[in-house]
This record gives structure tokens, sequence and C-alpha cells, in this order.
């Protein structure tokens, strides 16, 4: 098979064995093509042992046990939630990982560098390429982070979008309104001046007093307001990328289906509550289908799989992947373990070697095992 392994056969099983094997064989020719399973096809897959017709009578009881069901009359079967979540349990611990993926993915933490927000990116970035999926991440607060740039753009004539640019790769905004117009030179002086007061360049000259102090009061608004959202960090960040992947997916070509799965990218607080739960649980985690309700509407088909990572051995937050339930779910297990295990190293080795500390939320604090 495409994914490195083969199929489960009823080769040296106990009799007793083989009709989860069957179900299993189901399950993994389903996650390769996507299509219904007769028994014909899943007899010329490692199961030549077992007749058509017993096969055809596994499907029966598997179909009355709910882990199989049957969209058509004639049609062959497919594994239902209840079969993925046994699946998923046998697997959990045995995650499989492609050697090319443990390459890319050692690649992408081999660098050392004090922009702790490229790391996250570009993580999980290549995390979605290789699964296939949409992947947020919670992260901590990293301190020793200082502002290296500033940009200002003017919105409107009395509107300016102010970009702030920090060590570490974080792009921060702030909305200003002011009660006077303002021009394309006064910004670029202005940015001269915010530059200035944080010891990055010469003191700009304004063309009078009235600009001067105007750009004091928007610094010294904007340094407070960034300071004050510095210190106060009552919910852990949470980055996201890859919800165009879900666009693949056969299962989401219903715009009601894909609205649905996207509800829980929307909500950072219940992305924010499954990455906790992995957190609280200390390792991998697992919903599949209905499993996530409330997060996102029931019959949604999506499946989340979320492992924590650590920095100096410390809980720091979680990774997850969204996707639809028609997963490859031994690799993407050992997918997620490999990514928590290189991008704690990471995070480890850059905060010791640039003497960065970091900060969870207050709340979570009390939750940490």
């Amino acid at each position: 098979m495409k994914n490195g392994y083969k199929l489960i056969t009823t080769k040296k099983l106990p009799k007793a064995d083989r009709e989860q094997a069957v179900l299993f064989g189901v399950i993994e020719l389903y996650l390769k093509t996507g299509k219904p399973i007769g028994s014909q096809t899943i007899q010329e897959q490692g199961f030549e042992s077992l007749s058509s017709a017993t096969i055809r009578n596994y499907f029966g009881k598997l179909e009355q046990q709910g882990y199989l069901e049957q969209q058509h009359i004639s049609g062959g079967r497919i594994p239902t939630d209840k079969a993925f979540r046994l699946y998923a349990d046998l697997y959990q611990e045995k995650g499989h990982v492609e050697k090319e993926q443990e390459e890319l993915i050692r690649g992408v933490f081999s660098k050392e560098t004090k922009e702790i927000a490229a790391i996250l990116h570009h993580g999980i970035d290549v995390l979605s390429e290789l699964s296939q999926c949409a992947v947020f991440i919670s992260s901590p607060r990293f301190d020793q982070d200082f502002i290296q740039n500033v940009k200002l753009v003017s919105i409107d004539a009395s509107k300016v979008l102010i970009i702030l640019i920090t060590d570490f790769g974080l792009i921060h905004t702030e909305t200003m309104y002011l009660d006077t117009g303002i021009d394309s030179s006064f910004l670029r002086t202005c940015e001269e001046y915010f530059l200035w007061r944080i010891n990055k360049g010469e003191k700009p000259l304004f063309q009078n007093e009235l600009e001067t102090k105007l750009a004091q009061r928007m610094y010294n608004e904007i340094m407070v307001r960034h300071v004050v959202g510095y210190a106060n960090f009552p919910n852990e960040e949470v980055l996201r990328t890859g919800l165009s992947k879900l666009l693949v997916y056969p299962e989401f070509n219903d715009a009601a289906s894909l609205a649905n799965s996207l509800s829980l990218l929307e909500d950072e607080n219940h992305m924010r509550s499954l990455l906790r739960d992995a957190m609280k649980k200390n390792a991998l985690c697992c919903w599949i289908g209905d499993e996530l309700c409330p997060y996102i509407p029931a019959s949604s088909k999506c499946s989340v799989i979320a492992v924590p990572y650590y920095i100096n051995q410390t809980l720091a937050g979680s990774i997850a992947l969204l996707g639809p339930v028609r997963l490859p779910y031994r690799n993407l297990f050992g997918l997620c373990q490999l990514f928590s295990e290189k991008i704690s190293s990471a995070l480890t080795n850059n905060l010791y070697k640039y003497k960065i500390t970091f900060r969870t939320p207050t709340k979570l604090i009390g939750n940490q095992p």
C-alpha cells in the first residue's frame, strides 16, 4: 500500500479474531480508495483463505454491530465512525511515519534561531502539507521579545494602522483614530520618531509643534497598549493554517459540510478547549465524528487529532490536525508524535541558546499535570 504497511490478514489469526481482521481490512482499503468495499475486493487483498460467502456473513454481522454501513442494497460497505474509533484506539500508540516525512520534519527544526514565531509558523505549514489537514496550535507567551521595526499605514484621512514587528518575528497591529487629518509625509516622519524612541535611529524633525505633539501622543498610546497586552495573558495564542487542504476531500464538497468543519477553526475558544484537553491528558488525543459535539454540529464527518508539546519538559501547548473522518490514522498518529518531539526539542534548544523564557496563561497552570 502507498502508506508503507500491509493490510491485516487472517493468516495465523485465531478464528475468533477473523471478523475484526476483516473489519480492519475494509477500513484500510476504504482509507486508500474512498470507495465502498465489496466481499470480492476484500478477498483479493489478503483474505484468500476466506470464501466470499464467509466474508459476506462477516459483513452482515459487522453491519448489525454498527461497524459497517451499506449505502445501496447491491453496493459494498463503508466503515462507520464507530469502526474508525475502534481502529484509532488500536493504533493510537503505534503510529507509523515514512522516512521522507521524518526527514522533512527533522529539517524544519534543525535551524537555530531566536525567531520563535518562524519556528511555529513554518513547522505547522509543513505538518499541514504532510498530513493534508488543517492544523492549529496553541502557543505560550515568549519573553525577551523587543520591537524591531514599526510601520504606519493610512487607512483613511483620520485612521492609522500601526504595525509592530518584534525580534521573534511576531507582528502586532493596532488601529488609532485621530481627530485631525494626516498625510504620507507625516507618517514617514512618525515612523522615524517611533524608531528613535526605541533607540533605533536618529531623531526626526517635524514640520511644526502640532505634528510633534501628535507623534508623541500616538507613540505613548501604542506603547501603553503594547505593554498592557504583553503583560496581560488570559489565553494562549492559537495559530492555524491549511484550511484550504479540506477542499480536496469529497466529504467537504458540500458547502454545508465544509462550513460546519470550518466553524471549529473560526472559534478560538473551541480550538483552545480541544488543545487544552490534550494538555490535561498529557497524551495524544483523537475525536471522531460526533465526539466533536458541541464544538461543531452533529454529522459533520470531521476528526481531530491533538498532541501536547513541551519546553524543557514543561507542558507548553498542543498541536492539532483537523480533517475528515476518513483519515490515515496510523500515519497521522506517528506524524503528530514525531512533530511534538521535534518541536519540543527545537524550542527547548533555542530558548536556552538565546536566553528566552516563556509563560502560559495563569488559569492553565493549575490544570497542568
